[in-house]
């Protein structure tokens, strides 16, 4: 962004009421700021009545803001809100230094965090979105004219014109290349799920600590650092469940609050694992005092995703994370029972609760799990294997003549399809 400093300003409208306080607002942009790195040299909550059309915040206030900055030799302005690129425009004109607004800053992080090719198109395609209304700010050229080109001549077209339909046949091939970026995840969707391998999908806050669960139940190494957006491109890998049963955990973009609707476009593709998966663990922050708040804005980008209330509280799980934070009789993790009903407690630090976040899952996926008695003789090797495989068996004995008698437990799904598959032995 060309500068290592940045000055975060958080707007309180009065008369445009947020469901957390103007302090943890502005604590949330100044970690979102040093995010990507840059110093926060200055912090600090504006009260206004309303927002101002020219410049969003008061003149008085862009004056002294000038001051300020001048002082500090021309930071990064960052103004915690949704700014129009006309406000944009008069804010860095009246105080003579780069301004961004919180989607801009979000879409920087996203830009910073994105390692894969998928990832790095969905956050061009966001910010393209977002610039598509400010290239009148951004660029210096748009008012030149270019000659008449044809057998007509003409006066051209505007500078500005041609961009505009440069950014937009960009947006045209991406689109194109997420498509089938898409085509391919459903393609694999399909395939695990002809393999009958359920998935679950980590969500919840941003900083939540997802990652750190994902890395403590699957053994990988996937980035986890105490950092907003530490995590952008979703990742997935097999668990095995106490029963022995394999599933599929995918670790996705955690949300925020006033997430830009630009984002929620371009990730959509990214985001289906969501909205395709079996169950979800909604991860909380236990030691987090906006953990209330928190919840309400990731349930929020579930609706947008199409996912209602009554889906959500079919297909959730909550998961108290970070409760060694917590004391053992703090009447917090009380009060986190009775309000995220059913929900576990876990540190994916240390290792508690994982045991009992596992059989939740499995009771959740499954529901309860019945035992039979099957018998197997020495030519129905795939049906042993896939026993072993979907169920737990507790106990085996050979006869005389070579035959399996084997005890599983599994849930009826699965017994179901045992059944399909080998009618002569589930009988």
């Amino acid at each position: 962004m060309g500068t290592p400093t940045a000055f975060v300003i958080h707007p309180d409208i009065r008369t445009m009421p947020l469901p957390r306080s103007a302090d943890a607002m502005l604590e949330e942009a100044a970690q979102l700021a040093g995010a990507i790195g840059l110093e926060v040299v200055h912090a600090e909550t504006v009260s206004l009545y309303k927002p101002r059309a020219g410049t969003f915040l008061g003149s008085g206030f862009v004056d002294r803001l000038a001051d300020m900055a001048e002082e500090a030799h021309d930071p990064l302005i960052i103004v915690n809100t949704a700014l129009s690129p006309v406000q944009q425009r008069n804010l860095e004109t009246g105080t003579k230094c780069k301004v961004i607004d919180r989607t801009a800053l979000i879409l920087e992080i996203f830009g910073a965090r994105a390692q894969t090719h998928a990832g790095r198109l969905q956050v061009e395609l966001a910010a393209l979105t977002f610039q598509r209304s400010r290239l009148v700010r951004s660029w210096t050229h748009l008012e030149r004219q270019r000659g008449g080109g044809g057998f007509l001549g003409g006066p051209g077209e505007r500078q500005i014109e041609l961009d505009r339909r440069m950014l937009m046949d960009r947006v045209v091939r991406i689109k194109k290349e997420l498509k089938e970026v898409e085509r391919t995840r459903h393609l694999q969707r399909g395939n695990r799920t002809r393999g009958e391998v359920p998935t679950v999908a980590l969500i919840g806050y941003t900083n939540a600590g997802k990652s750190t669960l994902f890395n403590r139940l699957t053994g990988a190494g996937v980035l986890s650092r105490d950092m907003l957006f530490a995590t952008l491109d979703p990742t997935m890998r097999a668990v095995t469940l106490p029963s022995g049963r394999q599933i599929v955990l995918a670790d996705t973009v955690g949300f925020i609050s006033q997430l830009p609707t630009e984002l929620v476009e371009a990730f959509k593709s990214t985001l289906e694992e969501v909205v395709q998966a079996d169950l979800l663990l909604h991860v909380h922050d236990a030691a987090s005092p906006l953990v209330a708040e928190e919840a309400d804005d990731v349930r929020g980008v579930l609706a947008d995703l199409g996912i209602d209330e009554d889906q959500q509280a079919e297909r959730c799980l909550s998961v108290m994370n970070k409760s060694d934070l917590l004391d053992a009789g703090d009447p917090v993790r009380e009060a986190l029972a009775n309000l995220f009903d059913e929900g576990c407690f876990t540190s994916a630090m240390d290792g508690d609760g994982i045991d009992g976040l596992l059989a939740a899952i499995e009771a959740r996926l499954g529901g309860g799990r019945r035992t039979a008695s099957v018998t197997v003789g020495p030519a129905d090797g795939a049906a042993r294997a896939w026993l072993h495989e979907r169920g737990k068996v507790q106990a085996s004995r050979i006869g005389d003549a070579g035959d399996e008698t084997m005890e599983v437990a599994m849930d009826d799904a699965d017994w179901a399809r045992f059944g399909a598959r080998w009618p002569t032995l589930a009988n």
